[in-house]
């Protein structure tokens, strides 16, 4: 099937698995969903309370869980960490409280910062001073090819930096924080923990544009059970260790699968890793039909990403569709 990029709506975010069993409607079942840089491992949630869904969120416990992500980042002022319902709508609003004439962003770049600057000058390396701008966008580690820039040399750009760190919980030693200067950085929950429906994410900046932020999101900006989980989380220093371990094991194996199967691994953080391939786009198709979905890219047909199957059972399949990919091919 040939496929129009510009219209299909794999290669602008992953899952989409109802558009995908739509798609391929004879694939196996149950579908493997690699297309997303989400751990297949999730934090543990909270015993079941009753009251986190029948009553209004306490602004106390939003207090405790900045204050815990404060910790977990480093920052000395928990008025500086707003809590957000994920990190996309905290880019979508920051376009919208910062206009600037001049901006610029490091490219590639997940498609909401697209979507939030959408006059944004593309530039391919983070040689940010050679471009006239006010405010510069880069993602760091950046999705989808893992690229890092190392936060001393963030520290030298001039004008207004946004730092997208949703992937740094895999190795904070990317981080710009706790030092980050006048940056504002955003942080991610769901794609370390494990838990992306939870609609978690920070935002931390500057006092000013911390208070700006906090009045568009309103009095209750997330739920009660993800602050639950939340502060659960970020107070289990143990459970994140062990996650990064597993993590980078996990990435490793799929390292040496993607590599057995006349891949050619070009980047990736320890929660997916990306490919190129000349019949990567046969592959994307090949892979569904097997019940695989995994991630294509619009600014490139000869990439995919993969993600990190979730257990022995999903290891197996990959491992066959992979295999039989190559002897059909």
């Amino acid at each position: 099937m040939n496929m129009v990029a510009t219209a299909d709506p794999f290669r602008f975010h992953g899952g989409r698995l109802a558009v995908a069993a739509a798609r391929f409607e004879t694939a196996p079942t149950p579908w493997i969903d690699l297309s997303t840089g989400i751990s297949p491992w999730s934090y543990p949630l909270p015993d079941d309370d009753p009251s986190l869904a029948r009553c209004l969120p306490e602004p106390e416990h939003l207090g405790r869980l900045e204050v815990a992500a404060a910790r977990t980042f480093g920052v000395a002022d928990p008025a500086e960490v707003v809590a957000v319902p994920g990190s996309d709508i905290a880019i979508r609003l920051l376009g919208a409280l910062l206009p600037v004439a001049r901006s610029a962003m490091l490219t590639p770049i997940y498609s909401g910062h697209r979507a939030a600057w959408p006059d944004a000058v593309a530039i391919a390396d983070a040689d940010a001073d050679a471009v006239d701008h006010d405010l510069f966008i880069l993602a760091n580690p950046n999705n989808p090819d893992g690229r890092t820039v190392a936060p001393e040399r963030l520290r030298e750009i001039r004008g207004q930096v946004i730092v997208d760190e949703a992937f740094a919980d895999t190795d904070p030693a990317v981080s710009l924080l706790p030092d980050r200067g006048a940056a504002i950085v955003l942080r991610s929950f769901g794609k370390f923990f494990g838990l992306a429906g939870l609609r978690l994410g920070f935002v931390i900046a500057d006092i000013s544009v911390a208070r700006r932020l906090r009045a568009l999101l309103g009095d209750w900006p997330v739920s009660g059970f993800a602050m639950a989980t939340g502060l659960a989380a970020y107070q289990d220093q143990q459970w994140q260790d062990n996650q990064r371990r597993r993590l980078r094991d996990a990435a490793s194996r799929l390292d040496e699968l993607l590599t057995e199967s006349g891949l050619e691994l070009v980047g990736g953080t320890s929660l997916f890793r990306l490919i190129t391939h000349d019949k990567a786009r046969e592959l994307f198709e090949y892979l569904g039909q097997s019940g695989i979905l995994v991630r294509p890219f619009a600014e490139n047909e000869r990439q995919l990403r993969f993600g990190l199957p979730a257990h022995e059972a999903a290891w197996d399949r990959l491992t066959d569709a992979l295999k039989n990919w190559r002897q059909d091919s």
